[in-house]
């Protein structure tokens, strides 16, 4: 079974505005380099070379990086989930590194997830830190946060729900991700327990949530304190 990289960027990203008017979010540069240029190197740095990315609007604009593509034609109608559902042929025989296109890491975060014992079918990373980032992007961290909520062996117990306190988030899921074979299986499942068209409705945190509800195989959480973010609107790009 050989490692693999996903990279989910068939969303247009509307919140970035005229920003994403002629080209994919993850073109938009950061500190000099596009996003999607930033997790080539950190992917390639942790020794993965066999990368994919799930393509949608703007698809053209990716086609000149080498990368295998998945085509999410109905990008404009679905969730993630639908368009990570478009790299299935890898996700079903392969271990698989997901990461969302929008955002950054090192390769501390890569390591972790490759560090874990190969029963972990379904991982995750949170940020341990999100605290502080939260205030600094939004002032008050629970206007855009969701509650995360770690079991004692490090699994996930609750995640994507509307927090009251802030002691209901214990981390901040990062868009990044492991599946083997058996978890991506797993989670199709769970996904093939509800009508079509909810499952297209449903964004990550509230899949996962349905996952943790409906199957028995633990999700296991990652912590990570380095250097990272994400780029939702224009400001956090100014704040970046």
């Amino acid at each position: 079974m050989s490692l693999k990289a996903i990279i989910l960027a068939a969303g247009r990203g509307s919140r970035m505005k005229n920003m994403t008017k002629d080209k994919p979010k993850c073109l938009i540069k950061v500190r000099g380099k596009t996003l999607l240029e930033l997790q080539l190197q950190t992917f390639r740095k942790s020794g993965i070379n066999e990368i994919a990315i799930v393509t949608g609007y703007k698809r053209d604009m990716l086609s000149n990086y080498d990368l295998t593509e998945f085509y999410n034609s109905n990008w404009a109608d679905t969730q993630m989930v639908e368009s990570l559902a478009s790299a299935s042929d890898w996700l079903e025989y392969d271990q698989c590194i997901v990461s969302y296109g929008d955002i950054f890491y090192d390769e501390s975060a890569i390591q972790s997830l490759l560090q874990l014992n190969y029963k972990a079918n379904i991982a995750l990373v949170y940020d341990l830190n999100w605290l502080k980032l939260w205030k600094t992007r939004f002032g008050d961290p629970l206007i855009d946060s969701e509650t995360f909520r770690i079991n004692s062996d490090s699994t996930l117990k609750e995640i994507g729900n509307k927090p009251n306190l802030i002691s209901e988030i214990q981390g901040q899921y990062m868009g990044l991700m492991r599946f083997t074979s058996d978890g991506w299986k797993e989670f199709q499942n769970v996904r093939s327990l509800i009508p079509q068209i909810k499952a297209n409705s449903m964004d990550m945190t509230e899949t996962l949530q349905l996952f943790l509800s409906k199957s028995s195989m633990p999700i296991f959480t990652v912590p990570y304190d380095g250097f990272w973010g994400e780029v939702d609107t224009e400001s956090d790009l100014k704040f970046y």
